[in-house]
């Protein structure tokens, strides 16, 4: 797929040890280059102003800003229930977690799906037992649509296991927003 690395970064300021800005800034030191800006709790300003800092600090490496939720944003990811926009971004992906959600992301046109859970992880409950390879394969097995990736509890040492059930890349949250560095062990097991 161009225009978007293997590797999505999900923001969650609750689970930075510092500044959300600065976590992000040693991830794209690291090597990130897309970044999925979450934080839909932040008031409308708050977090446009989040974006402009965010992009600032992906621009000169040529990274990719997405903002989570419906925005007149270039590029765009919705939560499995969000509608599909009126006007459609030029990048958009897709929450899913069942064979319907990706059927339904499939027909919409979305460039990219992130399909969770992968493993057990707070950020994710309610959203059925984890995945984990075999159920990963089974989902993307024989299914045509966008490139998929796996999300939720995904660690370096599953990224192997993720690439050969099928998934295109893996989007991490907690292990980045509490170690940036870390980042460098997931393009390690990407490549």
């Amino acid at each position: 797929m161009s225009g978007v690395p293997r590797l999505l970064v999900l923001t969650d300021r609750t689970q930075c040890a510092g500044q959300l800005v600065s976590a992000v800034r040693s991830a794209v030191d690291a090597g990130a280059r897309a970044v999925v800006l979450r934080e839909k709790d932040l008031p409308a300003a708050a977090r446009d102003e989040l974006a402009e800092q965010l992009a600032a600090v992906l621009a000169p490496v040529g990274g990719l800003l997405v903002r989570a939720g419906a925005s007149p944003a270039p590029a765009v990811h919705l939560a499995a229930a969000d509608p599909f926009p009126s006007v459609r971004p030029g990048l958009m992906g897709r929450s899913c977690h069942s064979a319907a959600e990706l059927d339904r992301a499939r027909a919409e046109g979305c460039d990219w799906v992130m399909l969770s859970p992968f493993a057990g992880t707070p950020s994710k409950p309610g959203y059925g037992p984890a995945l984990g390879p075999a159920g990963l394969a089974a989902l993307l097995a024989g299914r045509a649509g966008p490139p998929v990736y796996a999300l939720g509890g995904v660690r370096p040492d599953d990224v192997t296991a993720c690439r050969a059930a099928g998934a295109y890349g893996v989007a991490v949250m907690g292990p980045v927003m509490r170690e940036p560095r870390l980042v460098a062990a997931y393009l390690a097991a990407l490549r």
